[in-house]
């Protein structure tokens, strides 16, 4: 009888401003993203074991997968740890062994000794090791990788075959890890090392071919952490992705990540712009020189953000940024700035998120050796970074920061503020290839039109208005305002509630209700060290 593992995606029901469940109901998406680690763990496994993928936003796993397994592998995320644990637990009532992996297991081991296995760091040189450690007839162990050395070239090609392509907005590949910043609150360093890994040329093409075959066509999305942290590779590698999409005739449009210098760069703009990148995520955090000094983020320092990414919506590729409030060196009120620097980008969608000082990060070794960080992580009750930052005594008063960070939700995701950036980035983006219509398209569009309005009141009005501007100034921006205007569906709503949550933590401070958490004692050889 052949070995059969159940891998189950513990991602289910966490809020957040990357989970856009209106967006998705649009096109009939069940999820935003497919469980990339989890189905490049499975083509790991032996052949002859049998593997069943149940993810947990999209489909239940049932009585009758746990009775099929024979194992289940699980994990994910800090967002994802609740549903991991509970998995974990399940697994163990049932008698069935399980094993865990992912960067949180990886930053937090403890947390997920109930597990019979754990599997740290990266998995591609290490399950060798594990299944032979299985078939032995060993049932319990942790399989260690050592941080930032695994050979990406060794890694297999992910069984996309396992996904049911249709219930995601977007499939992800990668070709690199690592990135070449310190950014304190950042645990990619940490993770994955400061010297960026590419994967071959062959692998990635491989991995393209694989999703085309499968008919799989539209957004495809590079979840590298830092796309240009090697750009030499990257500079390599380009021209033979324009190729085969010219080949192809151009069946995917690409997203990723990457840092606020890819806007000096004019050649690798264009190069990306040419093999049909639409969407770049940058990490601006702060508009204040201090914080991203303090923080070491000093790349996004020697330039204006503004002139920056003007220069990327020019190359045709539109900007989403991740912003931050909490920051030790804010001076005063910072929502004044970080909504102007919003303003003067034209940037619709910012992920704004309190600091949480994430577990293996410089900034928590610092504010442990301090003496400042809880005791409880805040991930008990919520695993979203929107209600369950500020995990530690913040700098500033705990009232003005919540302060400051409800005033940025309610002002850049009212609907004149949102649609006015929408209208102004239709205006902006120069997009030299035209958006290939796809299986969908035009019914996910009917759809927003007849839902807008529900996103709140004056949304609608603002929507006509914005997109009535793109069709006479830029028509060939309409595709990705559209697919902006859809994403508000999810923030707008989402940002009031958020709202509403930190209304009552505010007044829970303002009562006297609100008492800080036991802060986490100083390791012994913190507490010898000179101050």
């Amino acid at each position: 009888m052949p070995f059969r593992t159940s891998s189950s995606d513990a991602v289910k029901g966490v809020p957040g401003f990357f989970s856009p469940k209106e967006a998705c109901d649009l096109t009939g998406a069940r999820y935003p993203a497919a469980p990339l680690g989890l189905i490049t763990v499975a083509a790991m496994l032996p052949e002859s074991w049998e593997v069943r993928l149940i993810n947990r936003n999209t489909e239940l796993l049932t009585e009758e997968d746990f009775a099929w397994s024979d194992m289940v592998m699980t994990g994910g995320m800090l967002p994802q740890r609740n549903d991991a644990l509970h998995i974990i637990d399940t697994c163990r009532a049932k008698s069935k062994p399980v094993v865990v992996g992912g960067p949180d297991v990886t930053s937090s081991p403890p947390v997920y000794k109930a597990a019979n296995f754990q599997v740290l760091g990266e998995a591609e040189e290490i399950m060798g090791d594990f299944i032979s450690a299985w078939r032995s007839g060993v049932r319990e162990g942790v399989f260690e990788a050592p941080m930032g050395k695994t050979d990406v070239t060794k890694s297999p090609l992910p069984r996309f075959d396992l996904l049911k392509l249709d219930q995601y907005l977007h499939v992800g590949i990668q070709f690199s890890r690592g990135c070449s910043f310190s950014c304190e609150f950042c645990d990619i360093i940490e993770l994955y090392g400061r010297v960026p890994r590419t994967k071959t040329t062959g692998q990635v093409m491989a991995e393209l071919d694989a999703l085309y075959a499968l008919g799989y066509r539209g957004h495809v999305d590079f979840v590298d952490d830092n796309l240009i942290g090697n750009k030499k590779a990257l500079r390599k590698f380009l021209p033979d992705l324009k190729r085969w999409q010219d080949e192809k005739r151009f069946p995917f449009e690409f997203s990723t990540e990457a840092s606020i210098n890819l806007a000096d760069d004019a050649e690798l703009l264009k190069d990306l712009a040419d093999s049909n990148f639409f969407a770049v995520f940058v990490g601006i955090e702060s508009p204040d020189t201090d914080t991203l000094v303090m923080t070491q983020k000093k790349q996004n320092t020697r330039r204006s953000l503004q002139q920056s990414i003007e220069t990327i919506h020019g190359a045709g590729i539109f900007v989403n940024a991740g912003f931050i409030v909490g920051f030790d060196s804010e001076k005063g009120s910072v929502a004044p700035g970080m909504i102007e620097c919003i303003e003067d980008t034209s940037i619709p969608v910012c992920m704004v998120g309190l600091l949480y000082a994430l577990p293996t990060t410089q900034l928590t070794r610092r504010l442990l050796a301090e003496g400042r960080l809880f005791l409880d992580d805040g991930q008990t009750q919520s695993g979203d970074q929107c209600t369950a930052g500020l995990n530690f005594q913040t700098s500033r008063p705990r009232r003005d920061v919540l302060d400051d960070y409800r005033t940025v939700l309610r002002t850049i995701y009212e609907p004149t503020a949102y649609f006015g950036r929408v209208r102004r980035l239709g205006r902006m983006l120069k997009r030299k290839r035209a958006h290939r219509m796809i299986k969908g398209d035009l019914r996910s569009f009917f759809r927003l039109l007849f839902r807008i309005h529900r996103a709140g009141p004056g949304t609608a009005g603002q929507f006509w208005r914005m997109l009535v501007d793109c069709a006479v100034h830029n028509p060939k921006a309409l595709p990705y305002v559209v697919m902006t205007s859809a994403l508000y569906l999810h923030l707008g709503p989402f940002a009031r509630q958020v709202v509403g949550e930190i209304d009552q933590e505010i007044a829970g401070l303002d009562q006297g209700h609100w008492r800080a958490p036991p802060l986490r004692e100083k390791p012994a050889e913190m507490a010898l060290q000179p101050a």
